[in-house]
């Protein structure tokens, strides 16, 4: 598999770990399926489709919204994400996938979860191909 194809695998399953890790811990976040097999493919599949909404309407939300990023030192980004991560939830009942979540606020929790444990992930797998071959500040 090529390295970009890997590399979005790789994010894709960081993300669907970071979605399974918010519905575990944020009551309000539902996965409505029995077997761990259907978990894992709903997981995935919300993965996508929150990628694709992050992917869409964050830039367009940013650029739209840059005052309220300016005036509130970027806290308006947590509600932002909270709102596209309900957004997702509501696409993925649309496609009949087993996710929901069941306010604004297990929405709010949630996005902190997934950007958190998302961050944590993407330390643990860096990505190499931007690595320099040596320290910055070591002599030539």
């Amino acid at each position: 598999m090529p390295r970009c194809g890997m590399r979005f695998l790789l994010r894709v399953l960081a993300s669907a770990a970071a979605l399974a890790v918010a519905t575990a811990v944020v009551p309000g976040i539902e996965l409505q399926t029995a077997s761990l097999g259907s978990k894992i493919l709903t997981l995935i599949g919300v993965a996508l489709i929150f990628g694709v909404v992050n992917a869409v309407l964050k830039p367009i939300v940013k650029t739209v919204g840059c005052v309220f990023y300016v005036l509130t030192l970027g806290l308006v980004g947590l509600v932002v994400n909270g709102l596209l991560l309900w957004l997702t939830s509501w696409l993925a009942g649309k496609l009949h996938l087993p996710f929901h979540i069941t306010g604004f606020w297990p929405a709010f929790w949630g996005a902190i979860i997934v950007g958190v444990v998302g961050w944590l992930l993407g330390i643990l797998v860096r990505d190499r191909d931007n690595e320099e071959p040596w320290p910055r500040n070591s002599p030539a």
